[in-house]
């Protein structure tokens, strides 16, 4: 069964990521911070994809994607963003540092499982 990492801060807003991803069969590790979502990243090398807030305590997520991108193991490994804080400048600078999506909240549920399976199709 495929895992995907859900790092967002807001315990509602992750609860319902967590519940779309869950519902779709697949196995939702949950992260409260961009820093253990790292750390959960680097223990859990079978991670399909990482659906990512940008607004996080300890390591942001445009940090999160840079370090992510600047390892090869994570080259590959596809990104959705979702964020509603974000100005069009900020998506198309955070699309260049190499994120597969961006959607905005408030998340349209059949917007995002159609992106987890187009990516998790693509593996």
């Amino acid at each position: 069964m495929k895992k995907i990492l859900i790092a967002e801060d807001d315990e509602a807003s992750r609860d319902i990521i967590v519940n779309i991803v869950e519902s779709m069969g697949l196995v939702a590790i949950q992260s409260s911070n961009g820093a253990l979502t790292l750390k959960i990243l680097y223990d859990n090398p079978d991670i399909s994809l990482l659906i990512s807030d940008i607004m996080m305590p300890e390591l942001d997520g445009m940090m999160l994607i840079k370090i992510i991108r600047g390892n090869n193991k994570f080259a590959n490994l596809p990104i959705i963003i979702i964020s509603g804080v974000a100005a069009i400048n900020e998506i198309n600078h955070i699309l260049e540092l190499g994120l597969s999506v961006f959607l905005d909240k408030p998340l349209e549920t059949s917007e995002l499982k159609r992106h987890i399976e187009d990516m998790l199709n693509t593996e």
